[in-house]
């Protein structure tokens, strides 16, 4: 017999995977995958435009391998680079280029479209009630 936290949980877990599969289709029009979007939304809003590597992979949830790989796209692609810490050696940067701000500023607005309309979609679809009270928690 479910629980009501248990029927909440799996709310939250249908309505992630859903919105997560189209953001991830929309930004493929852009050259971008969802988790280098986001590392390019957190480079473009930190101090400088820089992060040590450690620091994008918390704000991700990514571990030390895989934040190094998608790193390793991001500078392929020119939109970042990496920098050593001046004052630890051992300390790796990703900076932000003008480039990796250009493609991020144009893949905004196909992010925030669909991110509304995926959630308008799922809460049409069976989940109003998880998507009413995730919205209605950050509305203050």
């Amino acid at each position: 017999m479910a629980t009501l936290d248990d029927d909440m949980w799996v709310g939250v877990v249908r309505l992630h995977a859903r919105v997560e599969h189209e953001l991830a289709s929309a930004l493929q029009r852009h050259g971008l995958g969802l988790s280098e979007y986001r590392a390019l939304c957190h480079l473009s809003t930190a101090a400088g435009g820089e992060l040590r590597m450690q620091e994008l992979a918390d704000l991700l949830g990514l571990n030390q391998s895989s934040v190094t790989r998608l790193v390793g796209r991001l500078e392929a692609s020119g939109l970042t680079r990496r920098d050593l810490c001046a004052n630890d050696r051992r300390g790796v940067y990703t900076v932000i280029t003008e480039a990796g701000r250009e493609r991020k500023s144009g893949a905004s607005a196909t992010y925030e479209d669909t991110l509304t309309a995926a959630l308008d979609r799922a809460a049409a679809e069976g989940l109003g009630s998880t998507v009413e009270g995730l919205r209605a928690a950050f509305v203050g």
